[in-house]
């Protein structure tokens, strides 16, 4: 069964493209303007292990706001329609993950519920010229309603002894452990083949 979507979100502020393939082998192709954006959207499609294909256009002359908030409810509602009625799935995955100094936990429930909290330290306000770290939490909220999914994610630890965190380290050990508990979530379990993971019958 192809577990596949194709999503375009066409506004006046951004046009967006996303396809997605749940059962790739983390090839992607990610342009949105915005670097470290795309660097954080390949981690989904690496270390996810999905085939992802990101292509948006936006405002960034007004700001990333935009650009990155609608890039993210595409992204969520690929998940969404690819997962289909969810029959066979795990349903849950979680990871921790460590990058140097940082170490982040994600948990994730495929429950056709959003729910999204969020738990990071104060970050120096930009990664790189465009990218604001006030909008990594937006990007799992919004990632987290579309895809119609409940998300924890947890930063552990930070920073060195009287040292300041590091917003790359931080922010980019988010999404490998986001991207980690999503592969787990989504992957088939062969015990339950064709079956809806829940006592209700439906996600």
């Amino acid at each position: 069964m192809s577990r596949t979507a194709r999503v375009e979100r066409i506004t006046k502020e951004t046009k967006v493209l996303v396809e997605i393939d749940l059962d790739g082998t983390g090839q992607a192709e990610i342009s949105t303007g915005v670097g470290f954006y795309d660097h954080m959207l390949h981690q989904i499609a690496r270390h996810g292990g999905f085939d992802l294909t990101v292509r948006t256009v936006g405002d960034l002359e007004i700001d990333a706001h935009h650009t990155m908030e609608d890039t993210a409810l595409a992204l969520g509602a690929a998940f969404d329609q690819a997962l289909g009625d969810k029959a066979g799935i795990r349903r849950y995955g979680s990871a921790t993950v460590p990058m140097d100094e940082v170490l982040v936990r994600a948990a994730v429930d495929l429950s056709g519920r959003p729910y999204v909290l969020h738990d990071e330290p104060a970050l120096a306000p930009y990664i790189g010229p465009v990218y604001p770290t006030s909008m990594t939490r937006h990007i799992w909220e919004s990632f987290g309603q579309s895809a119609r999914i409940t998300l924890h994610v947890d930063v552990l630890r930070a920073a060195r002894p009287g040292g300041h965190p590091d917003a790359h380290h931080v922010v980019e050990a988010q999404f490998k452990a986001v991207s980690r508990a999503l592969r787990e979530a989504t992957a088939i379990d062969p015990r339950s083949a064709g079956v809806v993971p829940s006592t209700k019958g439906a996600l």
